[in-house]
């Protein structure tokens, strides 16, 4: 096996030939919108030439400064015959193409049409021809936007809103109601301790497609009711190429204020702990380390070391660097060819808060503190995604995909304000702690069409883990008289246990998922077209291990009350009648858990007639989840096992070649996370509360209806208007029990009896070039309304579903003059008030009020159009957000009227980015 020293150097450098250029493309079935595989691929009429692989994808190499005529033939379609197919020297010109059936009893028909009129339209068919109720965005669509993550790609779908820059809302539903894939293959949540998937891991560079499924089909999986995003990442280039980017940027918050860190370790850069946080050495296990004597308690609680303090800190700029490059060649005879690349982002950030918890009585709202919080973080995120193919021939394809990714956050969160639990304290807090999650994903898969059988048969496998690390996270609180001048601050600890104020805390998750599965494709005549049958298997097996050691330090000296953060716990207090030290009992704080899901499907992809499509089947997911311990008579034991049929039928009828009408029935469901089963508690510092998980949950089922009109009146333009009902059986919620003043709050997990919703979508994307004036600009906007109520026999509930918005707005404005290589995006999205937290009969729900997002990004090619500089500003507005009780039931937040819960700051953010292509 031997590569040569051509090939190798063409990984970095794609300098290969000034005076050749590249025809890429894909041929499509213009009925169903599939691939076409084994198509002749013959220019000028030359005998020499290629056909299309397994994916329908093709690659020639030609001539530059000259203009071309392509012809496309198969077996069964019109010959396709395409003009003034340009090239340019070192640039890949894009020819998608669409071959439409030929009847049996016509003689040799061509088509013909030009390169750019033809990828107009096969970038068109790609959404006119999805098989269920979708939007499509193309790698053109993503080449031509400003956007850096998937994330901010997603920003841009219609019906769709992403919060906090990475998490999905799809017609208004919360995260927990989506659901994600790559490449083919279902993913995990990328947080350990909430159902959601974090977008902002894939650059935009790594994307083929995105193809986000708001009904759903049998082959797809069926844990969702909102939206499955379905991200492909690039596979084989059709030329090597080398990109870098770099940027820098700051927010408001940040630029001109203090900001306060605690000492950590050389490695915080990267997100990791260089092991100056780890459980010292000598900590025995939890069993053993509770027979130990208090004097052996404290030895080792003086192990831990004094680092409770907090400094200021230098403030540097925000920094983000990317580097992907890919290649193509010859191995073995064979075509391969991969994409590498690594990402790095740093930012500080700081979010300010209020929050408080209310006694409310007849309206009447008296709070049990008010809380203001400075959480300072260092954020990190960087990954590496590394994607290798081999091509044996046309038919047959092997690919291996890897995804790595780092996400942490390093903060001090330092808290003032007053408490009135008994009587007007001031007080002040801290919570210092580094939070690592790990993501790593690798998968393998095999691609192989069989002519002769007129079948395809496609494999997967696929390896992922999970991992977050909080070594020794930190809390400590101080209260000080307001009654009294000049009073001094004591520390608020005692001789009992408290995971608020003196707790030491470590925890490792680790979550391992294994998934499989096969799928068989059989293409069929009847009624004089193409029908398919499909079929397949999917395994994913889920291992999840967490333990934690919550630590709690004791005071009997009162006179260290008054001793600052980084004194009370000196070495030399560690001693008995001053400290004491010791650990929280109980088996739940440590758990394991494990899901192994089988599923299988029939689906059917019927021409009816030329206009009528069904694609309609089964799917069946027997689920098995065990949670706490495999121990029946353990406390934390949770075993459950359910098989669910979820039914779809997705008929898509064609008016004509520029409308469509789809209307779709499904059935779907969504489980509970392992986190909401299990009977952790743990105190949030962010919330002022403890979060608790409930055994007794059982999985929602959804019921889901679409209707759908589609108009696509020219090439870059659609309008859509389109209704939906859901019915929901068993929706989880969190909901807040105030079970007692002060420290006994909790959010608890509960399921409702039902929820039911329906909504009216309409979205429009128009050229303005009607007008001269007006001719660079494209106008986007997604209007959604839905009305929604949840019901419980064992509450009095008339209210919103959790997280259900009862609208959303999504408005672009583009300017886009490709000649100059000068762009604009002005973006605006809202959603309308939310129920945050669920209340109870005591207190009533929290709601989160709309805030309107403004973002603005204008980019410049220079350079001779190899580098480009993006300028971006998020969050124009800057409107804090209102999380409130609604005490006088008028819809909107008043500040005279309603009680405040929360409030947040986030600040604009202003980065500067450069990009360079080789």
């Amino acid at each position: 096996m031997r590569l040569t020293a051509t090939f190798l150097i063409s990984i970095f450098i794609s300098f290969s030939s000034f005076s050749q250029g590249k025809v890429e493309g894909k041929v499509t079935d213009s009925k169903s919108g599939n691939p076409v595989v084994g198509v002749s691929v013959i220019v000028d009429g030359s005998r020499t030439g290629i056909a299309t692989d397994i994916d329908g994808r093709f690659i020639l190499s030609l001539q530059s400064g000259k203009k071309y005529t392509i012809r496309l033939s198969s077996i069964g379609y019109k010959i396709k015959e395409l003009t003034e197919v340009e090239v340019n020297p070192r640039v890949v010109t894009p020819l998608d193409v669409i071959m439409e059936s030929a009847a049996k009893t016509e003689n040799e028909v061509v088509v013909t049409s030009t390169a750019r009129k033809e990828t107009v339209a096969a970038l068109i068919s790609l959404q006119k021809n999805t098989n269920t109720v979708a939007q499509v965005i193309s790698a053109e669509a993503i080449r031509r936007s400003p956007d850096k993550n998937t994330g901010e790609v997603l920003k841009r779908v219609p019906g769709t809103s992403v919060q906090e820059g990475k998490y999905l809302v799809v017609r208004g539903l919360s995260d927990r109601y989506n659901q994600a894939m790559l490449n083919g293959i279902l993913l995990s949540s990328t947080e350990p301790d909430r159902k959601t998937f974090s977008f902002d891991i894939f650059p935009s560079a790594m994307i083929d497609n995105i193809v986000i499924n708001k009904a759903f089909v049998p082959e797809l999986p069926g844990e969702w009711a909102g939206g499955l995003v379905q991200v492909n990442t690039k596979d084989i280039p059709s030329k090597n190429f080398l990109n870098f980017q770099v940027g820098t940027g700051f927010n408001t918050n940040v630029v001109g204020n203090d900001f306060y860190s605690y000492k950590g370790s050389n490695t915080d850069f990267l997100g990791f702990d260089n092991k100056s946080r780890v459980l010292p050495s000598g900590i025995p296990v939890k069993s053993k380390f509770e027979n130990l004597s208090d004097e052996q308690k404290l030895v080792l609680g003086k192990s831990f070391g004094n680092n409770w303090g907090v400094n200021k800190m230098t403030i540097t700029p925000n920094m983000s660097l990317q580097v992907s490059g890919g290649f193509s060649g010859k191995l073995l005879h064979k075509k391969v060819g991969g994409i590498i690349a690594v990402n790095y982002n740093r930012s500080l950030v700081n979010n300010e808060s209020t929050n408080s918890f209310f006694s409310i009585d007849n309206n009447l709202a008296s709070p049990d503190f008010v809380y203001n919080t400075h959480k300072y973080a260092k954020e990190v995120l960087w990954g590496a995604v590394g994607n290798f193919s081999m091509q044996f021939n046309n038919n047959n394809k092997i690919s291996i995909k890897n995804l790595f990714n780092v996400n942490s956050t390093n903060y001090a969160a330092l808290r003032t304000g007053q408490e009135y639990i008994s009587g007007t304290d001031n007080y002040r807090s801290r919570e210092l702690a580094l939070r690592t999650n790990i993501f790593y994903n690798t998968q393998v898969s095999g691609d192989h069409n069989f002519p002769g059988l007129k079948g395809k048969f496609s494999w997967y496998g696929s390896f992922n883990i999970l991992d977050q690390y909080i070594p020794q996270q930190r809390r400590l609180e101080y209260i000080q008289d307001a009654t009294v001048t000049d009073a001094p601050y004591f520390a608020k600890l005692s001789t009992g246990q408290s995971q608020k104020s003196g707790s030491i805390f470590y925890s490792n998750l680790s979550d391992y998922i294994y998934s499989g599965g096969a799928d068989v494709t059989k293409i069929f005549k009847l009624f004089k077209n193409n029908q398919a049958i499909k079929a397949g298997y999917f395994l994913q097996v889920k291992d999840r291990l967490f333990d934690s050691r919550p630590f709690f330090i004791k005071l009997f000296d009162n006179s260290l009350k008054a001793l600052p953060e980084d004194q009370i716990f000196a070495d030399q207090n560690f001693v008995n009648g001053k400290l004491g030290f010791d650990e929280f009992i109980g088996k739940q704080f440590r758990y394991i858990a494990n899901s192994i899901m089988n599923a299988g499907y029939l689906q059917l992809d019927n021409l009816l007639t030329d206009k009528l499509r069904a694609v309609w089947g089964v799917r069946y997911e027997n689920f098995d989840q065990l949670i706490g311990s495999v121990n029946q008579s353990d406390t934390r034991h949770v075993h459950t096992q359910v098989g669910d049929f979820l039914p779809a039928l997705n008929l898509t009828y064609k008016v004509n070649s520029q409308q469509n009408i789809r209307l779709s029935g499904s059935q779907t469901v969504v489980r509970p996370e392992f986190r909401e089963l299990s009977d952790f508690a743990f105190y949030d510092f962010d919330l002022g509360a403890t979060v608790l998980g409930n055994k007794q949950l059982v999985r929602t089922k959804i019921s889901n209806l679409d209707l759908r009109y589609e108009l696509y009146p020219r090439p870059g333009e659609l309008v859509t208007l389109g209704v939906f009902y859901k019915y929901f059986t068993n929706p989880i919620e969190l909901y807040f029990n105030q079970s007692g003043a002060g420290s006994s709050n909790t959010f608890n997990y509960f399921n409702a009896d039902k929820a039911t919703g329906y909504g009216v979508e309409f979205d429009i994307r128009k050229k303005l070039d009607f007008n001269t004036v007006l001719k660079n600009f494209t106008v986007t906007s997604n209007l959604s309304y839905i009305h929604n109520r949840v019901s419980s026999n064992s509450r009095n509930l008339n209210r919103p579903l959790q997280g259900q918005s009862p609208y959303v707005i999504n408005a672009g404005l583009q300017y886009d003059v490709e000649k100059y290589g000068l762009s604009s995006t002005l973006l605006f999205n809202q959603i309308g008030r939310r129920i945050a937290f669920v209340g109870n009969d005591q207190v009533p729900a929290i709601f989160e009020s709309p805030r309107p997002l403004l973002d603005f990004q204008l980019a410049k090619k220079i350079i001779k159009n190899h580098g480009e500089l993006k300028l971006n500003v998020s969050d124009i507005i800057n409107k804090e957000a209102h999380f409130y009780h609604d005490l006088n039931d008028d819809g909107k937040y008043g500040k005279a009227n309603d009680a405040l819960a929360i409030d947040r700051k986030y600040g604009r953010t202003i980065s500067l980015t450069f990009g360079y292509n080789l």
